[in-house]
């Protein structure tokens, strides 16, 4: 697999003073590039274009999931079986998208590169939390650093997927409910260059999250009939 059959999406809103930087060293080594400009106020898009990027705009904002999505399924239409998502402010090197390739070759459907050291402590025992409950067994439940495969691509790009507000636990717990097999490998992450986090950038942003996450924990507390039969089988085949 060459990185030129690779579809690198990054979804971005004012991210002019970083955009064409990382696109740039995206493009190097040989990836293809789409951004989704989500209605930026600022040079986002030609920044973009200038960089080499193929580049969707939308007319108005549709949060980071959205627009990720929206690169997920041009990135389809063109025939790309493997995608890389990536965040747009630098917190993440295309050095280390081969990480991602590596550990994909190993076996997966979903490779999500984790960096369980960021964040605040508040935002660990927020994810420890809410994993408890979901039963998720993903470290790094919103690194945007993420490999999908086919599988994924016709999960993510569905009408069921366009529902979910963010990346993180609805996402993760669709693709579990696919039994998809999804994988985390450690890569390092650099604080944000610029700008602010499009979820925690205020009180009444991250309370909605917690919200709407605790929700979503909720209603996959408990197995399914589908879980708790291939839980049996499985048992029954290590007894055997």
């Amino acid at each position: 697999m060459k990185n030129s059959d690779i579809c690198i999406v990054m979804p971005a809103m004012n991210e002019a003073s970083s955009i064409a930087e990382i696109v740039l060293s995206v493009i190097t080594l040989g990836y293809q590039v789409i951004v989704v400009d989500d209605a930026s106020s600022d040079n986002t898009k030609i920044e973009a274009q200038k960089a080499g990027a193929m580049v969707l705009t939308h007319l108005v904002n549709l949060g980071a999931w959205k627009a990720t999505q929206t690169g997920l399924r041009y990135a389809k239409k063109l025939g790309f079986n493997i995608v890389v998502t990536m965040d747009a402010d630098g917190q993440h090197s295309a050095d280390h998208i081969s990480l991602l390739i590596e550990r994909y070759h190993l076996g997966a459907d979903v490779v999500i590169g984790n960096c369980t050291q960021r964040g605040s402590a508040g935002r660990h025992i927020a994810w420890q939390f809410f994993k408890g409950i979901n039963r998720l067994k993903v470290s790094d439940i919103t690194s945007g650093f993420r490999l999908y495969n086919q599988n994924a691509l016709d999960c993510l790009v569905s009408k069921q997927a366009t529902m979910l507000e963010y990346q993180c636990i609805g996402v993760l717990l669709m693709m579990r409910d696919m039994q998809l097999n999804i994988v985390e490998t450690s890569v390092p992450m650099a604080e944000r260059k610029t700008g602010i986090s499009r979820i925690f950038h205020s009180w009444l942003a991250v309370g909605y999250y917690l919200l709407y996450s605790g929700l979503l924990s909720l209603a996959k507390a408990f197995p399914t009939h589908k879980e708790k039969y291939k839980n049996r089988i499985s048992g029954h085949h290590k007894i055997d």
